[in-house]
């Protein structure tokens, strides 16, 4: 069969529950309209009907809570949110400033803000490439970072586009089973080009003086250069210290033996994301990750560090890898020289759509952003479980509304058909990992930034993808999405 003749590989996710803890209401729903009752049960007994009538303003209140929604979330589920974002401008602390090291400093510390405060960047003594890791003490993981290349899918024959996505799924059933790995994380980013690769090529291998031919690449190479955004893609593999401490203490213990699993581990995943078409070509030394960061903070910065680095990657010195100056908004984030807005994919596609449906999003044309891919693994038992939950709580909700005498759900039907499909997989042995993506669009100033927003949100609708701009959570959402980190917590 030739290569034509294969039908490209299509995908359909499943339909996101929107389901509550008990008859469709989250904790917070449900711990206000519990109060509620109880308040109105002791009224009743202590004062009569006059008294609940007399607070009929509150239970106005909470049915609003309750009851209206705003960008999917209700008023209730908005306000520890919004307490949260309340409490750091009144305390100051939307605002970050990087401040001169006077005191000794720990190696390796990146000074981030935030919650990845305490990070650092950790090298083996015995490493032989330089390859680095994220240390959080915190949640005892140890992150290592790879640059990643491949071929243009858009170009590829159906056949190996098919190839690549099922190994792919391969390698995230793989990554699933080993039991260690906490998170996986892809991010794809477009940077500014400074220009400096594109002339220190033409300087090495250029023939300028070659008549007319010399002269007129010369000047499309001085031109061209600082107008190229090209693109960057990092495969970030967060070892969970605490599950694999049996194999990090037969390896010697300490960060030693973490540093000896994670080359195993590490070692394994470039194996088969070679087989996804993927070429991992190095893991990131200490500099190589702070430059990484920094340039997200501060994109601008990416043509110094070029330009200082005798290899032509940008390196940068791990203390200095986080902003000089951090302004948090309610819906968008200012660091150094860029402002950056993020967005959380509430629902991928529900009907089949090819492979490559990003592929609008990731070219979207004259826009700087990041994409970013977090798997979570998730154990076999517990995800069983959660079937198990979900099921019970879809019946139970189908039960109640025919006790009620209301009409069936479709959105019940088709998600209680997700659900079983997914027990199917489970019991066939498939792995189950949870996906978030996130996108944070990038721009010089607030006009542009608002300009790039509407194109990227024009492109997800074609795609086929939700977007949900995370108001009031931007510094951290900014860390996850933009930060090769494979971190998880919002």
């Amino acid at each position: 069969m030739s290569a034509l003749s294969v039908a490209p590989v299509t995908v359909k996710f499943p339909h996101r529950s929107r389901r509550g803890i008990l008859l469709g209401l989250s904790l917070s729903q449900l711990i206000l309209v519990s109060g509620a009752l109880a308040l109105a049960l002791v009224t009743v007994v202590s004062t009569g009907l006059l008294g609940v009538i007399a607070l009929t303003p509150l239970w106005a209140a909470v049915a609003a809570l309750v009851a209206i929604r705003r960008h999917g979330r209700s008023l209730i589920d908005w306000a520890p949110i919004v307490a949260r974002y309340a409490h750091r401008r009144r305390t100051g602390q939307t605002l970050y400033l990087g401040r001169p090291v006077t005191r000794p400093r720990q190696d390796g510390l990146l000074h981030l803000p935030g919650t990845a405060a305490s990070l650092k960047v950790v090298t083996p003594g015995d490493s032989a490439n330089g390859a680095a890791a994220v240390h959080d003490p915190h949640q005892q993981t140890l992150t290592a970072i790879a640059r990643v290349t491949s071929r243009a899918f858009a170009l590829l024959d159906p056949a190996t586009q098919n190839h690549n996505v099922n190994g792919w799924g391969r390698a995230l059933a793989g990554i699933a089973r080993t039991g260690h790995v906490a998170t996986v994380q892809v991010l794809e980013r477009t940077v500014p080009d400074s220009g400096d690769t594109l002339t220190r090529h033409w300087a090495q291998h250029g023939q300028p003086q070659t008549p007319v031919a010399g002269q007129i690449y010369s000047e499309l190479v001085a031109s061209a250069g600082p107008a190229a955004a090209p693109h960057e893609t990092y495969l970030a593999i967060s070892l969970d210290l605490k599950a694999a401490k049996r194999l990090i203490s037969q390896a010697g213990g300490g960060l030693p033996g973490a540093f000896t699993v994670m080359e195993q581990t590490t070692a394994s995943i470039a194996q088969a994301a070679r087989n996804a078409g993927l070429m991992v070509t190095g893991w990131l030394s200490a500099r190589e990750i702070a430059a990484v960061i920094r340039t997200a903070y501060d994109p601008r910065a990416l043509a110094a560090l070029q330009q200082w680095s005798q290899t032509g990657r940008a390196e940068a010195d791990p203390a200095a890898a986080g902003p000089v100056v951090q302004v948090e908004e309610y819906d968008r984030l200012a660091t150094d020289t860029a402002r950056h807005a993020t967005y959380w994919v509430e629902n991928w596609p529900r009907t089949e759509m090819g492979a490559g449906f990003l592929h609008g999003i990731m070219f979207t044309a004259g826009v700087r952003r990041s994409l970013s891919l977090i798997y979570v693994p998730q154990g076999l038992e517990s995800a069983l479980r959660d079937v198990q939950r979900k099921k019970a709580a879809i019946i139970a909700d189908a039960n109640e509304r025919a006790r009620r005498g209301q009409v069936d759900s479709e959105e019940d039907s088709v998600e209680y058909a997700d659900v079983k499909q997914r027990e199917r997989q489970l019991i066939a042995g498939h792995a189950d990992v949870a996906l978030t993506g996130l996108v944070t669009v990038t721009a010089a100033t607030d006009a542009l930034l608002d300009a790039a927003c509407a194109q990227i949100e024009t492109a997800a609708v074609t795609a086929g993808v939700d977007l949900r701009r995370l108001n009031y959570q931007q510094p951290d959402a900014f860390a996850l999405s933009a930060l090769p980190l494979a971190r998880t917590a919002l």
